[in-house]
């Protein structure tokens, strides 16, 4: 891990504020008991909680609020040089963001059995993730792929494309 990214404090004590955010969210009824805390060269950069409720968004995991406010703080879409503190294991679409951001280490406390014990089975997803589309419980279906080609060839041939 490139030295930039380690941190002189103590790891508990951003896990505590990630838990402490996780009660918050819990109490205030803003959302399910998630929160998180991005921390860059041990300075805190931004933190996040659970909003799926008070948002109507199923996309606002505390780990996807935390990854917005940071690169928002930062100025860039990834975040190579930091560390992520969930106070739960990440359910899939967190990991994948966290992938997407480039966060090289993540922390968590609760584990997803744990969360599934209290009804957020993320494990159903982890399980439908690897098969094949056609098998998902979701039905997917593919259209258009020749159109849709048109973007990808003019994206891969485009000369000053920001690469993520």
């Amino acid at each position: 891990m490139p030295a930039e990214v380690m941190t002189t404090m103590p790891p508990e004590i951003f896990m505590r504020e990630a838990i402490a955010l996780a009660t918050a969210a819990l109490r205030s009824e803003r959302g399910g008991p998630f929160g998180c805390v991005i921390v860059r060269r041990g300075e805190v950069v931004a933190r996040g909680e659970n909003r799926v409720t008070s948002e109507n968004d199923p996309t606002a995991h505390a780990e996807v609020t935390a990854i917005r406010a940071a690169c928002r703080q930062l100025g860039r879409f990834a975040l190579p040089d930091c560390e992520l503190y969930t106070s739960c294991e990440p359910c899939p679409m967190c990991l994948a963001a966290i992938y997407w951001a480039r966060i090289p280490r993540i922390y968590y406390a609760n584990t997803r059995a744990d969360a599934a014990a209290i009804g957020f089975d993320d494990d159903w997803i982890y399980q439908q993730m690897p098969l094949p589309p056609e098998q998902r419980a979701i039905e997917m279906t593919p259209l258009l792929r020749p159109e849709a080609q048109a973007a990808f060839v003019e994206w891969r041939d485009k000369p000053d494309k920001i690469a993520y």
